[in-house]
């Protein structure tokens, strides 16, 4: 590799040089912040920054965002302890999903085969009613269908198919998750 040919290529952050310094030097420490436990101011301050942000969103201290207009989180989902998006590219948690301690969720890579490092950036996707178990990883790319569980210390580079669990690193199917009444 020859990082010092490495450029960004196309790839841009998304905001204007004011909101990205406004958002790491105010935005983001408040958010992170064990000082402010309240989920309503975090949820306030990452929307007046772009977020979309649902109902009932619970936002535990230590949760790490870098760039909030590009998140996308549902009603009633649960950002634990610790939690780093760091959402170079889109990132969608849909409705009552729970992220549990120290997950993290990149979507940021670079190219092995390129010289120059080339970095690569896709989404990540996680549906409706999903948990991520804590200390989980979640590569780029990765959609979590609806209902899946990402089990503790589990690592996904590959979506994750409907109501089913999954452990281990690399992750794999356990059992089909069944919900009871």
């Amino acid at each position: 590799m020859y990082l010092n040919n490495y450029t960004t290529g196309d790839y841009t952050v998304g905001a204007s040089l004011i909101k990205q310094i406004l958002w790491y030097f105010v935005g983001c420490p408040l958010v992170k912040s064990y000082w402010l436990p309240l989920s309503g101011l975090k949820v306030f301050l990452l929307r007046l920054f772009g977020a979309k942000i649902g109902e009932g969103v619970r936002i535990k201290p230590g949760v790490l965002v870098k760039f909030p207009w590009r998140l996308s989180v549902g009603n009633y989902a649960w950002l634990g302890e610790n939690l780093w998006i760091d959402n170079l590219a889109q990132v969608t948690i849909e409705s009552h999903v729970c992220l549990s301690q120290g997950v993290y969720l990149c979507t940021g890579n670079h190219s092995w085969s390129d010289p120059n490092f080339k970095l690569i950036t896709e989404p990540i996707i996680i549906e409706t009613g999903s948990w991520i178990a804590a200390q989980a990883i979640i590569g780029p790319g990765v959609t979590i269908k609806k209902g899946a569980i990402l089990g503790l210390g589990s690592v996904t580079g590959k979506s994750l198919e409907a109501m089913t669990i999954y452990v281990g690193n690399p992750a794999q199917a356990t059992k089909k998750r069944i919900i009871n009444n």
